[in-house]
């Protein structure tokens, strides 16, 4: 988790493209758009800031709380699997959330007018509007597809896989078999690039924690490969680049997109919010906090892009521009956001980590875990209004562990139970 969210999304999505950005040599499109030059440098700061101030604050949490990462991550790794002895009351929860999610799953496909990865085999040549459809002009109910579809389906999937290795019942192949294609599709049926690799990164990242798997050079390279492959794949059959120039330059086509495309929108956010917009003031926040209020929800990347690329937005085939969080940060709170958000952020990364690393190891933490481990690191370039309050994490953690928890107390309750009755008699 920590690593990832280090070397990902700190240090490939933000530093490096604002490097080139405060050398002025980024060649990037969005900069072009800014008012004012010197948010190159002043961003720039604010990057060097983030990448001193969250790994000092999770070292500070670490010795607070005594935790030694390597040692206790390599207990982690030796630690076996926990399963119950009796799993009939976790299977049934299991198997009713996997009809919602498969139900969801067969919405979610009903309520898109033009699927698609379908028309991409069908040949379409408008590919980069029916991307947006798919995501900003669904029809149907965007928490069933959010949720219950997109959300809950690969983690069921990536459960029902640790059971179905360490358990010798074949019910827990058979309900494998059904998640494992819906998760599949669910990731890729609007030809977005980034969900199927973070979901092949979570299977990895699973046998790993369950023993199945021992990185090592050679593993890391085939999978790097792959990724790659699979990256150039997407571009030339979605993007339509073809062009070996696009490909190997650094501020266009894959490698903009990762080292620039997800740091330029931050400084567009220093451009326009205090200078030619109002701060929001905490607007960002989910819908249904901002409900009880009667207030409507403002995604600060949103606003960004109907303000810089209008034509785009009016085409149709562009919807938001989504940066490290400390672009929303700063949109709500200016630099007090900035400031503070990147200890808060940190403190709340540092305990979810420690807090999975002390867990016993049943399939359900270690999935969630996994979850979290690929998830926060996505967060973090995508907004910080889900740092403060998240309905999904809230949800996966009340319906799992949760569950989890309440199944454990059920069968303590009846063992103990069990012994009175015998002392009893006795």
């Amino acid at each position: 988790m920590l690593s990832i969210t280090f070397f990902y999304s700190l240090l490939i999505s933000s530093f490096i493209g604002s490097l080139l950005i405060v050398l002025d040599i980024d060649g990037n499109y969005m900069l072009g758009r800014i008012s004012n030059e010197n948010y190159r440098v002043i961003g720039f700061f604010w990057i060097c800031y983030i990448m001193i101030m969250m790994p000092l604050t999770m070292l500070f949490i670490s010795q607070l709380l005594g935790f030694n990462a390597k040692k206790e991550y390599n207990e982690f790794l030796r630690k076996p699997i926990v399963l119950f002895r009796n799993t009939d009351d976790f299977f049934f929860v299991f198997s009713v959330l996997t009809v919602i999610s498969i139900l969801s799953v067969i919405y979610t496909v009903m309520s898109v007018d033009k699927i698609p990865l379908i028309e991409m085999f069908k040949g379409s040549n408008n590919l980069g509007e029916l991307r947006i459809q798919a995501s900003h002009a669904f029809s149907g109910n965007v928490y069933i597809k959010n949720i219950f579809a997109i959300g809950l389906t690969p983690i069921l999937s990536l459960v029902a896989y640790i059971f179905a290795s360490f358990s010798s019942k074949r019910r827990w192949r058979f309900l494998f078999v059904l998640l494992f294609p819906c998760a599949i599709f669910i990731n890729i049926y609007d030809l977005q690039k980034s969900p199927i690799f973070f979901y092949f990164l979570m299977f990895i990242l699973i046998n790993v924690y369950i023993g199945k798997l021992r990185l090592n050079y050679k593993y890391l390279v085939l999978f790097g490969f792959s990724g790659v492959f699979l990256i150039i794949l997407l571009y030339a059959f979605v993007q339509k680049v073809t062009s070996l120039d696009q490909f190997l330059s650094y501020n266009s086509g894959p490698i903009g997109r990762l080292i620039l495309s997800q740091i330029a929108p931050f400084y567009l956010h220093l451009d326009l919010f205090g200078n030619q917009m109002d701060f929001l003031a905490g607007k960002s926040l989910p819908g249904m906090l901002l409900g009880l209020y009667d207030l409507e929800q403002i995604r600060s990347a949103k606003i960004v892009m109907e303000h810089y690329f209008p034509e785009r937005v009016d085409q149709g085939i562009a919807g938001v521009l989504n940066t490290l969080y400390a672009g929303e940060a700063y949109a709500n709170f200016g630099n007090y956001g900035i400031l503070f958000g990147t200890i808060y952020i940190a403190l709340v990364i540092q305990l979810i980590y420690i807090a999975f690393i002390r867990m016993p190891k049943h399939p359900v933490v270690v999935t969630v875990f996994v979850y979290f481990t690929v998830n926060i690191p996505r967060t973090l370039v995508g907004g910080f209004a889900d740092f403060l309050f998240n309905p999904f994490w809230i949800l996966v953690s009340v319906i799992f562990l949760g569950s989890l928890i309440l199944i454990k107390i059920k069968y303590d309750f009846v063992a103990d139970f069990k012994n009175y009755i015998k002392r009893l008699g006795n």
